[in-house]
């Protein structure tokens, strides 16, 4: 039963993360919204792994997650114009 609640939550992100990345070529660039995409992906992985697997957690991997961060904010602040 437990597999079956992954294997759907995973179709239904997949879409709907799919649905999103479309919208999003609409008005940026395909160049800008694929890493954005990417990366919000990675953030998102990483989270989960420390908030729901309790993946350990260190000053560098925090640091890093960070500059992932911003580097997606500045990527789509310098796209955006």
């Amino acid at each position: 039963m437990e597999y079956a609640l992954w294997l759907t939550s995973f179709f239904v992100f997949t879409f709907l993360s799919m649905a999103l990345l479309m919208k999003a070529t609409q008005t940026l660039p395909l160049g800008t919204a694929y890493p954005v995409w990417t990366g919000i992906g990675a953030v998102g992985t990483v989270l989960l792994g420390i908030f729901y697997f309790h993946e350990p957690t260190s000053f560098w991997r925090l640091f890093f997650i960070a500059t992932l961060i911003l580097s997606i904010v500045g990527l789509k602040t310098v796209s955006a114009s």
